[in-house]
């Protein structure tokens, strides 16, 4: 598992890595209501590879860039292509480092979406809400029931 804080404490990844970034549009429930956030997240090649399908996605645009050009050292940087009031997604150090090491494996994607390029017009849906402090609890109703038969021997 990937727990140190800095890109350039892991052996395997540089500054120069490519990493493809998204601008996601999510939710806060809070009270019954929903607060709509905005969200940087590192998005690994194979979510890549179906948003260029074009099917609907909560991200308003995605870019590829060197992972050193938002990370530098220990800190954030927002780049010009993301609003200022959008937030860093949780984990997204590690994420990245687990993001990059997918463009590494499957690297012909690296040349479909070339480094610099910036997408817009992308399939934006917000149909699907994705909200990000939900809590699934599990209750006895959610049991499946089943066959009488289903562990007897016949």
């Amino acid at each position: 598992m990937f727990t140190t804080n800095s890109i350039s404490e892991t052996s395997d990844i540089t500054d120069n890595d490519y990493c493809v970034f998204g601008l996601a549009t999510c939710f806060l429930k809070n009270d019954g209501e929903f607060d709509k956030i905005q969200i940087i997240e590192p998005i690994p090649s194979s979510a890549l590879e179906i948003l260029l399908k074009g099917i609907p996605t909560s991200y308003e645009l995605i870019c590829a860039m060197p992972i050193g050009s938002i990370i530098k050292d220990k800190s954030l940087t927002k780049t010009v292509d993301f609003p200022e009031k959008a937030k860093f997604c949780d984990l997204f150090i590690e994420r990245t480092a687990a993001a990059v090491r997918t463009y590494k494996r499957n690297s012909h994607i690296c040349s479909q979406f070339s480094l610099g390029s910036i997408k817009k017009d992308l399939n934006f849906s917000l149909e699907k809400k994705r909200v990000l402090n939900t809590i699934h609890s599990v209750t006895v109703e959610d049991n499946v029931k089943q066959h009488s038969h289903t562990h007897a021997t016949l």
